[in-house]
């Protein structure tokens, strides 16, 4: 109960005193809105609130500014007002309401305290603007480098014998992302290989080296195209798959349960996936290598009229070991980076279905960032080092 001080006035002080503060409730009209006023002392009181408007408002609020003392009937009454226009959809604002009061009948309405008002956000400067960047950019890069060093602890624990990883779920990840994938890579390489092919035959051409086109088409498929045409068909085919399967699982709580029982998700969930693809990424490196190859000799043979003995002759003369190697070297490490991003979006994720996608699009689009980076640094190492 809340009730105004006592002070030493005479009779017919606090009398009048009471008269002023006589309880009292009335609507007014705010164009299609409504104000509940209250005023004077409800401790107790028999006084009834008028009726409800004929017309249901578009929006209600209480203005409690000249409320003196209440009590919890109070509350009760206001409830027994209300509760039609919540019942109703009617928006009904008790910000109007003390602390106390507000909270009771808020939770009578809603089955929820109301809720707290922000305080009005101040527009950030240029400055404020670019530290928040670099927060959220160092925070990422942290988390980054976190789980790098997790995948990094269950590969070694995987090599002492002592991972949660099954041998099942390595095998089965290798069959997704491996034979399922030749179709796709297969596709992909043969028309790149053609549009390499035809394009650099037709400017050797000019200056009657066809038989150079061997040349042109085994260097740059095996070196780098097979390698990044991989890394993007597993970053939009199997990147994706990886962070929507875990996302989901987080977005479930399976990966909460995994580690309630005492399973370490990094090595159950994330490292089949990770070796699943250091194995299969070289070898598709090579199958897009050999159709690329395949589709030269088909231009050149066809087209330019080289014959088929010279153009796999000279094909072989190019084939040197250390373009094979820097070849298979890349494709790997494309690999590795794209269910690197998979599995660390999905790990990431939040716990809805929107999130879920939007880790699905991010570790794409990470997959893509990384090999990009990958293949300009290893190139420049590479030929730093004359290999």
């Amino acid at each position: 109960m809340h009730r105004a001080p006592a002070g030493n006035d005479s009779p017919y002080t606090m009398e009048a005193r009471d008269a002023a503060q006589a309880p009292e409730a009335a609507w007014e009209a705010k164009g299609e809105a409504w104000v509940l006023r209250l005023r004077g002392d409800w401790i107790g009181s028999g006084s009834r609130f008028p009726d409800l408007p004929a017309r249901d408002p578009s929006s209600m609020r209480v203005d409690a500014a000249e409320l003196g003392s209440w009590d919890a009937a109070l509350a009760s009454r206001l409830w027994a007002q209300l509760e039609p226009l919540a019942q109703r959809n009617v928006p009904v604002d008790l910000q109007g309401l003390p602390d106390g009061l507000r909270e009771i009948v808020s939770l009578a309405l809603n089955g929820t305290p109301p809720p707290v008002a922000a305080p009005e956000a101040k527009p950030m400067g240029r400055v404020a603007r670019l530290g928040a960047r670099t927060t959220t950019w160092w925070v990422d890069m942290q988390k980054t480098l976190t789980f790098f060093g997790e995948v990094l602890l269950s590969l070694g624990r995987w090599m002492r014998g002592g991972s949660d990883m099954r041998a099942s779920d390595l095998l089965w990840q290798i069959e997704q992302t491996g034979p399922r994938s030749l179709p796709i890579v297969a596709l992909v390489s043969f028309l790149v290989g053609l549009i390499v092919a035809y394009m650099g035959a037709a400017q050797l051409q000019r200056f009657g080296a066809q038989t150079y086109i061997a040349d042109l088409v085994t260097v740059g498929v095996v070196r780098e195209v097979a390698a990044l045409l991989v890394g993007i068909v597993l970053a939009g085919r199997v990147g994706a798959a990886f962070a929507a399967q875990i996302g989901s699982m987080r977005a479930n709580e399976e990966v909460d349960a995994l580690a309630t029982m005492g399973v370490n998700p990094v090595d159950f969930l994330v490292l089949p996936r990770v070796l699943a693809l250091l194995i299969v990424g070289p070898m598709l490196t090579a199958f897009g290598a050999v159709v690329g190859m395949a589709v030269g000799w088909l231009v050149a043979v066809g087209i330019y009229g080289v014959t088929p003995l010279e153009y796999v002759y000279s094909s072989f003369q190019a084939l040197t070991l250390p373009h094979v190697l820097v070849g298979l070297i890349k494709g790997t490490v494309y690999a590795v980076l794209v269910a690197l991003a998979g599995c660390l979006q999905g790990l990431s994720a939040g716990r809805s279905a929107q999130a879920v996608g939007d880790a699905t699009t991010a570790s794409v689009v990470q997959a893509i960032v990384w090999i990009v980076v990958a293949a300009s640094a290893l190139t420049v190492v590479f030929q730093r080092l004359d290999f």
